[in-house]
């Protein structure tokens, strides 16, 4: 024997097959790296300016074809100035380029431009309009479809004031499920499996519900008879039929806990020249169900800030406020409270801030990392604050979170530690623009916030 040991055909093929689905394995594990690497580095959606011609720097080795869409394309055909695409021009460096490559359709108008962003690549389109790029990762691979859209060019009045804040929910909102015992000694739930948390309740028995006393007192005065409530869930309109039980006391109930409203206090972020107003830069969530609250009306109110918490890791601080609901402290109405802030109209002599003059919006694409500033009023009046943009997350998951910034400010990590709660709306102004508003605190860092951009907010 000479110690050799013959591979068999067979076991020759599976080795063949294992070498090759390594081989495989690596290769696609190195295809998701890569585009892990570049996916988030150019946003699904880019809003650029009318009329203005924007730099466009992602650094990203992909190219592909922006055109306007089909809907834009029909109404743009209607109009003189519609047979625009935007124009483009690819430069390695600050001023050096040359005009990208075009497609003509029979008549000789543009159809597409192509673009390469492994470059910075300039941008001009001259109406307002709606484009999409199609990208390629390396020219080869499918890379994301990306939204243009242009917009008219915009100024607006930072503010930051304190704000108190007042809303009445569009119905009556069910914040718990619980029981309670009867007037023979056992224990009910009727509302159990018939409503849920998060429910808003908006009749009862056909009769419109405004508030959370005038459902009591209908529950306490049904004497036991089934009732049918109608609720909202899920932005869904039902009716459910519920039977209250009788309570210690002899009091008719459902087991519920409920709200009709809720306060608080915040940062306007701009005012418009048409005296309408974003503020917080996140929307109002029940503090129990934590879901955006749908609201009937709201108001702002002064507010005097009264003490400060400061704020520490792991231990977010916050302002406290004192708010007189009255009404000559009202500063306006709120008419939307969203995921990206509430907005409305300001009434006439509300203080506009710091800032009497509109400044330019920074575009998201326009934010640096490095030295910025905040405008807060947490010593009870609007004051700039210096910040440093840490992070600028062009395509998040979170839109409140598309900025990190942190504290640099010695006055400000004196006064608060950093970011603390009720500062949210303060706005974030760099190179004379206005970039966005301050969110959250980093719970665990209290130096350190998230921060949406401004221009999302303008488009709730």
């Amino acid at each position: 024997m000479n110690g050799k040991v013959e591979m068999t055909k067979q076991q020759k093929q599976a080795y063949r097959a294992f070498l090759y689905t390594v081989l495989a394995t690596a290769v696609f594990t190195l295809a998701l790296l890569v585009y892990a690497a570049y996916w988030d580095r150019i946003p699904s959606a880019i809003r650029i300016r009318a009329g203005v011609e924007e730099e466009l720097d992602f650094h990203v080795p992909v190219s592909g074809e922006i055109h306007r869409v089909e809907a834009a394309a029909q109404t743009a055909a209607m109009s003189p100035a519609g047979d625009d695409v935007p124009e483009t021009e690819g430069a390695q460096d600050a001023g050096q380029g040359g005009t990208s490559r075009t497609a003509e359709d029979a008549s000789g108008d543009v159809q597409s431009i192509h673009v390469d962003f492994t470059h910075k690549v300039k941008v001009r389109a001259s109406e307002m309009d709606t484009y999409q790029m199609d990208l390629k990762l390396f020219g080869i691979l499918p890379y994301k479809s990306v939204d243009v859209e242009v917009i008219r060019d915009k100024t607006l009045i930072p503010s930051g004031i304190p704000i108190g804040i007042y809303v009445k929910t569009d119905g009556v909102l069910v914040v718990g499920i619980g029981e309670f015992e009867t007037e023979a000694g056992g224990k009910a739930s009727p509302a159990r499996y018939i409503l849920q948390k998060g429910d808003y309740i908006v009749q009862a028995d056909g009769e419109v519900i405004e508030n959370k006393k005038q459902l009591v007192e209908k529950i306490e005065n049904s004497g036991g008879r089934d009732m049918v409530l109608t609720i909202r869930r899920n932005n869904e309109i039902t009716d459910v039929m519920v039977k209250p039980e009788c309570g210690q006391g002899g009091v008719w109930k459902l087991g519920i806990w409920i709200r009709d409203n809720a306060q608080g206090i915040g940062t306007m972020t701009y005012q418009d020249t048409d005296h309408t107003f974003g503020a917080l830069g996140h929307g109002i969530n029940d503090v129990d169900t934590s879901g955006l609250m749908d609201l009937e009306e709201g108001l702002l109110y002064r507010t005097e800030i009264v003490g400060i918490t400061r704020g520490s890791d792991g231990s977010p601080g916050e302002l406290t406020g004192y708010i007189e609901y009255d009404t000559d402290n009202v500063l306006g109405e709120i008419t939307e409270n969203t995921a990206k802030g509430i907005f409305g109209i300001c009434r006439d002599g509300a203080p506009a801030g710091i800032c009497q003059e509109p400044v330019p919006i920074a575009l998201k694409q326009e934010i640096e990392l490095g030295p910025a500033q905040i405008i807060s009023s947490v010593t009870g009046e609007p004051e700039f604050y210096d910040v440093e943009i840490v992070e600028v997350n062009l395509e998040h998951g979170d839109i409140n979170r598309g900025i990190v910034i942190r504290v640099t400010d010695e006055k400000l990590l004196t006064l608060t530690g950093g970011i603390i709660q009720g500062m949210s709306g303060s706005p974030i102004i760099q190179n004379g623009r206005l970039a966005g508003a301050v969110t959250h605190v980093l719970v665990q860092d209290s130096t350190k916030g998230y921060g949406i951009f401004i221009e999302e907010m303008l488009t709730h």
